[in-house]
Protein backbone atom coordinates (compact mmCIF):
# COMPACT_ATOMS: atom_id res chain seq x y z
CA UNK A 1 0.00 0.00 0.00
CA UNK A 2 1.30 3.31 -0.97
CA UNK A 3 -2.11 5.71 -1.29
CA UNK A 4 -2.77 6.79 2.27
CA UNK A 5 -5.10 9.69 3.80
CA UNK A 6 -5.18 11.97 6.99
CA UNK A 7 -6.87 8.27 8.98
CA UNK A 8 -4.09 6.18 7.88
CA UNK A 9 -1.36 5.09 10.74
CA UNK A 10 1.84 4.95 9.22
CA UNK A 11 5.76 4.49 10.89
CA UNK A 12 7.97 4.58 7.90
CA UNK A 13 10.93 3.72 10.54
CA UNK A 14 8.70 -0.23 11.66
CA UNK A 15 8.52 -0.86 8.06
CA UNK A 16 11.00 -3.58 6.61
CA UNK A 17 11.98 -2.31 3.28
CA UNK A 18 15.05 -0.23 1.59
CA UNK A 19 13.03 2.20 0.25
CA UNK A 20 9.07 3.22 1.11
CA UNK A 21 7.04 5.68 -0.80
CA UNK A 22 3.97 7.23 0.20
CA UNK A 23 1.14 9.73 -1.64
CA UNK A 24 -1.29 11.29 -0.36
CA UNK A 25 -3.52 14.12 -0.36
CA UNK A 26 -4.84 16.34 2.81
CA UNK A 27 -5.94 19.57 4.37
CA UNK A 28 -4.92 21.82 6.62
CA UNK A 29 -1.75 19.40 8.48
CA UNK A 30 0.51 20.07 11.03
CA UNK A 31 2.96 17.18 11.41
CA UNK A 32 4.58 18.25 14.66
CA UNK A 33 8.31 17.95 15.41
CA UNK A 34 9.88 14.45 14.25
CA UNK A 35 12.44 12.54 12.92
CA UNK A 36 12.98 9.36 11.76
CA UNK A 37 15.68 6.60 11.21
CA UNK A 38 15.44 6.81 7.58
CA UNK A 39 16.56 9.62 5.12
CA UNK A 40 13.50 11.26 3.26
CA UNK A 41 12.93 12.97 0.33
CA UNK A 42 9.49 15.42 0.55
CA UNK A 43 7.68 16.69 -2.42
CA UNK A 44 4.32 18.41 -3.25
CA UNK A 45 2.95 18.26 -6.73
CA UNK A 46 0.04 20.28 -5.85
CA UNK A 47 -0.29 23.23 -3.50
CA UNK A 48 2.82 24.29 -1.03
CA UNK A 49 3.98 23.19 2.10
CA UNK A 50 6.01 24.88 4.54
CA UNK A 51 8.81 22.92 6.67
CA UNK A 52 10.40 23.90 10.08
CA UNK A 53 13.75 22.48 10.83
CA UNK A 54 16.86 23.34 12.63
CA UNK A 55 15.61 26.86 13.26
CA UNK A 56 14.81 27.60 9.46
CA UNK A 57 11.76 27.63 7.83
CA UNK A 58 11.72 26.22 4.14
CA UNK A 59 8.67 26.59 1.70
CA UNK A 60 8.13 23.88 -1.27
CA UNK A 61 5.95 24.71 -3.88
CA UNK A 62 5.71 22.23 -6.72
CA UNK A 63 8.71 23.21 -8.25
CA UNK A 64 11.02 21.79 -5.18
CA UNK A 65 11.53 19.19 -2.98
CA UNK A 66 13.33 18.97 0.42
CA UNK A 67 16.23 16.58 0.61
CA UNK A 68 16.07 15.67 5.09
CA UNK A 69 19.06 13.51 6.73
CA UNK A 70 18.35 10.50 9.00
CA UNK A 71 17.62 11.82 12.53
CA UNK A 72 16.77 15.36 11.45
CA UNK A 73 14.29 16.63 13.52
CA UNK A 74 11.33 18.52 11.00
CA UNK A 75 7.86 20.03 10.82
CA UNK A 76 5.73 19.46 7.90
CA UNK A 77 2.87 22.25 7.82
CA UNK A 78 0.39 22.47 5.22
CA UNK A 79 -2.52 25.06 5.19
CA UNK A 80 -4.31 24.24 2.11
CA UNK A 81 -5.02 20.68 0.40
CA UNK A 82 -1.64 19.34 -0.73
CA UNK A 83 -1.10 16.42 -3.01
CA UNK A 84 2.25 15.30 -1.26
CA UNK A 85 4.89 12.67 -2.30
CA UNK A 86 7.31 10.95 0.72
CA UNK A 87 9.92 8.50 0.01
CA UNK A 88 12.05 7.21 3.03
CA UNK A 89 15.60 5.76 2.60
CA UNK A 90 17.04 2.71 4.46
CA UNK A 91 20.76 4.05 5.08
CA UNK A 92 21.96 1.63 3.35
CA UNK A 93 20.78 2.47 -0.23
CA UNK A 94 19.94 6.45 0.79
CA UNK A 95 22.06 8.89 -0.97
CA UNK A 96 25.21 9.86 0.67
CA UNK A 97 23.48 13.67 1.26
CA UNK A 98 24.54 14.25 4.87
CA UNK A 99 22.67 17.93 4.88
CA UNK A 100 19.49 19.02 4.36
CA UNK A 101 18.90 20.23 0.77
CA UNK A 102 16.00 22.12 -0.98
CA UNK A 103 16.21 21.11 -4.88
CA UNK A 104 14.74 22.11 -8.00
CA UNK A 105 12.44 18.99 -9.32
CA UNK A 106 13.11 18.34 -12.85
CA UNK A 107 10.68 16.92 -15.05
CA UNK A 108 12.74 13.09 -14.52
CA UNK A 109 13.05 13.49 -11.22
CA UNK A 110 9.24 14.09 -10.72
CA UNK A 111 8.33 11.24 -13.05
CA UNK A 112 10.66 8.94 -10.90
CA UNK A 113 9.59 10.44 -8.02
CA UNK A 114 5.63 9.90 -8.74
CA UNK A 115 6.99 6.04 -9.38
CA UNK A 116 8.56 5.37 -6.21
CA UNK A 117 5.86 6.57 -4.63
CA UNK A 118 3.43 4.57 -5.90
CA UNK A 119 5.56 1.10 -5.25
CA UNK A 120 4.03 -1.54 -2.67
CA UNK A 121 5.92 -1.86 0.44
CA UNK A 122 6.79 -4.81 -0.05
CA UNK A 123 8.64 -4.63 -3.40
CA UNK A 124 11.14 -6.78 -4.17
CA UNK A 125 14.51 -4.74 -3.39
CA UNK A 126 15.89 -6.56 -7.12
CA UNK A 127 13.44 -4.61 -8.53
CA UNK A 128 13.96 -1.19 -7.50
CA UNK A 129 17.74 -1.16 -8.32
CA UNK A 130 17.80 0.50 -11.94
CA UNK A 131 14.95 2.90 -10.68
CA UNK A 132 16.89 3.95 -7.42
CA UNK A 133 20.23 4.73 -9.05
CA UNK A 134 18.56 6.94 -11.41
CA UNK A 135 16.78 8.74 -8.97
CA UNK A 136 19.92 9.19 -7.17
CA UNK A 137 21.96 10.49 -9.84
CA UNK A 138 19.31 13.07 -10.88
CA UNK A 139 19.16 14.25 -7.32
CA UNK A 140 22.65 14.47 -6.71
CA UNK A 141 22.41 17.01 -10.43
CA UNK A 142 19.14 18.75 -9.25
CA UNK A 143 19.89 21.95 -8.57
CA UNK A 144 20.17 23.62 -5.06
CA UNK A 145 17.26 26.28 -3.97
CA UNK A 146 17.67 28.37 -1.24
CA UNK A 147 14.18 28.62 -0.11
CA UNK A 148 14.47 28.80 3.51
CA UNK A 149 14.54 31.68 6.38
CA UNK A 150 16.28 31.96 9.73
CA UNK A 151 14.23 31.76 12.59
CA UNK A 152 14.90 33.95 15.67
CA UNK A 153 14.50 32.22 19.55
CA UNK A 154 14.78 35.30 21.51
CA UNK A 155 11.77 35.51 23.69
CA UNK A 156 10.60 38.72 22.76
CA UNK A 157 9.71 37.92 19.23
CA UNK A 158 8.73 34.74 19.57
CA UNK A 159 4.45 35.61 20.49
CA UNK A 160 5.10 37.30 17.14
CA UNK A 161 6.82 34.76 15.17
CA UNK A 162 4.12 31.93 15.93
CA UNK A 163 1.82 34.89 14.61
CA UNK A 164 3.69 34.48 10.81
CA UNK A 165 1.80 31.43 10.51
CA UNK A 166 -1.89 32.67 10.54
CA UNK A 167 -3.08 32.63 7.20
CA UNK A 168 -3.28 36.95 7.01
CA UNK A 169 0.04 37.69 8.62
CA UNK A 170 2.23 40.49 7.52
CA UNK A 171 5.83 41.02 8.60
CA UNK A 172 5.67 44.67 9.25
CA UNK A 173 7.75 47.26 8.55
CA UNK A 174 10.77 47.95 11.65
CA UNK A 175 8.94 50.90 13.67
CA UNK A 176 5.52 48.97 13.12
CA UNK A 177 7.26 45.72 14.75
CA UNK A 178 8.93 47.94 17.26
CA UNK A 179 5.42 49.15 18.40
CA UNK A 180 3.92 45.88 18.31
CA UNK A 181 6.44 43.95 20.70
CA UNK A 182 7.12 47.27 22.95
CA UNK A 183 11.45 47.19 22.03
CA UNK A 184 13.12 49.78 19.94
CA UNK A 185 14.03 49.56 16.80
CA UNK A 186 17.82 49.17 17.40
CA UNK A 187 16.94 46.76 19.69
CA UNK A 188 15.15 44.94 17.51
CA UNK A 189 18.23 45.16 14.68
CA UNK A 190 20.56 43.82 16.82
CA UNK A 191 18.56 40.72 17.41
CA UNK A 192 17.90 39.58 13.97
CA UNK A 193 21.47 40.57 13.22
CA UNK A 194 22.78 38.24 15.86
CA UNK A 195 20.02 35.27 15.61
CA UNK A 196 19.68 35.38 11.73
CA UNK A 197 22.80 37.05 10.37
CA UNK A 198 20.39 39.52 8.73
CA UNK A 199 19.20 42.82 9.39
CA UNK A 200 15.78 43.00 10.26
CA UNK A 201 14.71 44.75 5.95
CA UNK A 202 16.60 42.03 4.45
CA UNK A 203 14.54 39.33 6.88
CA UNK A 204 11.83 40.72 6.18
CA UNK A 205 12.01 41.09 2.19
CA UNK A 206 13.12 37.18 2.21
CA UNK A 207 9.81 36.00 4.51
CA UNK A 208 7.87 37.93 1.84
CA UNK A 209 9.62 35.96 -0.84
CA UNK A 210 8.46 32.82 1.01
CA UNK A 211 4.82 33.72 2.11
CA UNK A 212 4.20 35.06 -1.84
CA UNK A 213 5.48 31.33 -3.48
CA UNK A 214 3.12 29.63 -0.52
CA UNK A 215 0.48 32.22 -1.95
CA UNK A 216 0.85 31.65 -5.22
CA UNK A 217 1.18 27.84 -5.06
CA UNK A 218 -2.32 28.28 -3.68
CA UNK A 219 -3.82 29.20 -6.65
CA UNK A 220 -3.95 32.94 -5.72
CA UNK A 221 -3.19 35.91 -8.37
CA UNK A 222 -0.69 38.43 -8.49
CA UNK A 223 -2.56 40.90 -7.93
CA UNK A 224 -4.19 39.25 -4.67
CA UNK A 225 -0.50 38.54 -3.75
CA UNK A 226 0.60 41.57 -3.67
CA UNK A 227 -2.24 43.17 -2.03
CA UNK A 228 -2.12 40.73 0.72
CA UNK A 229 1.95 41.67 1.04
CA UNK A 230 1.11 45.50 1.33
CA UNK A 231 3.30 46.16 -2.15
CA UNK A 232 2.66 49.78 -3.73
CA UNK A 233 1.43 47.47 -6.76
CA UNK A 234 1.24 44.61 -8.75
CA UNK A 235 3.91 45.95 -10.79
CA UNK A 236 6.49 46.93 -7.77
CA UNK A 237 5.66 43.02 -6.90
CA UNK A 238 6.62 41.65 -9.85
CA UNK A 239 9.61 43.54 -10.09
CA UNK A 240 10.63 42.38 -6.77
CA UNK A 241 10.30 39.18 -6.75
CA UNK A 242 12.05 39.06 -10.35
CA UNK A 243 14.97 40.20 -8.27
CA UNK A 244 15.14 38.34 -5.40
CA UNK A 245 14.31 34.74 -7.95
CA UNK A 246 15.14 35.97 -11.65
CA UNK A 247 11.95 34.91 -13.03
CA UNK A 248 8.37 36.47 -12.84
CA UNK A 249 6.18 35.04 -10.19
CA UNK A 250 4.38 32.50 -12.99
CA UNK A 251 7.62 31.77 -14.71
CA UNK A 252 8.74 30.21 -11.34
CA UNK A 253 5.88 28.28 -10.75
CA UNK A 254 5.77 26.77 -13.87
CA UNK A 255 9.89 26.53 -14.17
CA UNK A 256 9.82 22.83 -14.28
CA UNK A 257 6.61 22.01 -16.26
Amino acid sequence: MALIDETTRFNADSINSPVIGIAARVGKHDSGMHSHAKAQLLYAPQGCMSIKLQGRKSVLPPTRAAWIPAGVKHCAIMNNVVEYRSLYFDLAVAPQIDQIKIVEVTPLLQALIERMAFWEWDKPESEMTNTLALFIEELNQSTEQLLSLPIPSDPRLLGWIDSLNQPTAIAPALNQLANKIGASSKTISRIFTRETGMPYQSWRQQWRLLRSIELLSQGLQVNDVAYQLEFSSDSAFITFFKQQTGTTPLQYLNSSA
